[in-house]
């Protein structure tokens, strides 16, 4: 079966840190562009990071450059988004998604075709 499963979310307070995991099995994440979304109670969902194949380039929207981090560890078949200097409108459920190398750059779901089911991060007091 193909998946993708998020894991690393939870609770934390403002200013906290999580690291959120996108561990792939069934099939090798080595060919595929990774992108990170993630989606707020009543708002639509929106694209925040994507990274290239082998991890030399990294896209990030404004609201999130420079406090988040998108990596991959193709040996391992996983990829990561550090969040640092978490903020209240950081809460959302985040999600992994893949796509095909050209297509790198883009941030639009429709673009992307395998989804995982999706991490909590809740930041609060």
């Amino acid at each position: 079966q193909l998946q993708l499963v998020e894991s690393g979310g939870g609770l934390v307070q403002p200013g906290g840190s999580l690291r959120l995991s996108c561990a792939a099995s069934g099939f090798s994440l080595d060919t595929y562009v990774i992108g990170w979304f993630r989606q707020a109670p009543g708002k639509k969902r929106e694209g925040v990071s994507s990274i290239s194949t082998t991890g030399a380039n990294a896209k990030y929207v404004d609201s999130v450059r420079g406090r988040f981090t998108i990596s991959r560890d193709n040996a391992k078949n996983t990829a990561y988004l550090q969040i640092d200097s978490l903020k209240p409108e950081d809460t959302a459920v985040y999600y992994c998604a893949t796509t095909f190398p050209h297509m790198y750059g883009s941030l639009h779901e429709d673009d992307f075709s395998h989804w995982g089911q999706g991490t909590q991060v809740t930041v609060s007091s």
